[in-house]
């Protein structure tokens, strides 16, 4: 992985509250549509009510017995995952050109940004070959989806902080059989989603090289598409 790049430029923070799924993956869509190469690179953080999302890759058989929960077939790399409260979703929405950082390269600078915040709890956590997203032994606790159109990203991370994680014995997690799954909580950190969340933000602003500037203005999630 390339060296930390220096601060260059700010990038808005939207904190967006808990929110269904559907209208703000729209909001992403139509935010990377309409973008310039002019326009401010964004992190959407967000707690999604509970969902099932199959990325373009995904087998309904992954899915193994869903319930109450819906199921949702989206745009993003990967097979299945789980969102829900106590989770935090960040979704970067930068132009990888301007940062000169190849796709590649931004995958692994999220893992590390999530593997540095795990630190500063002193939990140990690694990625894997071939296997994206961040373990600690044989569990998972964030996971990977991304979409990167025109040089820009949209979709992004899911990191486990304090949450029921019944519904992922309901699917193959990211279509493995049998995955363990784990949260910050149960690995002895915070159940603090802020105290989590503030650190997070903090340490994908060092491996992207961007100044965080808070915005309290929501993106428009009438969900038109």
């Amino acid at each position: 992985m390339d060296a930390v790049a220096a601060a260059v430029a700010p990038a808005v923070v939207r904190r967006l509250g808990r929110q269904p799924y559907a209208p703000v993956w729209h909001a992403m869509q139509r935010f990377t549509d309409a973008r310039g190469e002019d326009t401010a690179d964004e992190l959407w953080v967000v707690e999604h009510e509970p969902v099932f999302t199959l990325g373009q890759a995904g087998k309904d058989e992954h899915v193994l017995a869903p319930g109450e929960i819906p199921v949702i077939h989206v745009d993003r790399g990967g097979q299945v995952t789980y969102h829900g409260p106590g989770q935090i979703v960040v979704y970067p929405l930068l132009d990888l050109r301007r940062l000169k950082i190849g796709v590649r390269d931004y995958v692994c600078r999220i893992e590390q940004a999530i593997i540095d915040t795990l630190a500063d709890w002193n939990i140990g956590a690694a990625r894997r070959e071939g296997a994206p997203g961040v373990y600690v032994a044989d569990a998972k606790i964030a996971a990977l989806g991304i979409r990167v159109r025109r040089g820009c990203t949209f979709h992004g991370l899911s990191f486990n902080v304090a949450m029921d994680l019944e519904p992922f014995q309901r699917i193959n997690p990211c279509g493995y059989q049998g995955l363990r799954v784990t949260s910050v909580l149960d690995l002895g950190g915070p159940s603090s989603m802020e105290a989590v969340q503030r650190v997070l933000l903090d340490q994908l602003a060092r491996q992207f090289g961007v100044e965080l500037r808070a915005c309290s203005e929501l993106p428009d999630l009438a969900d038109a598409a």
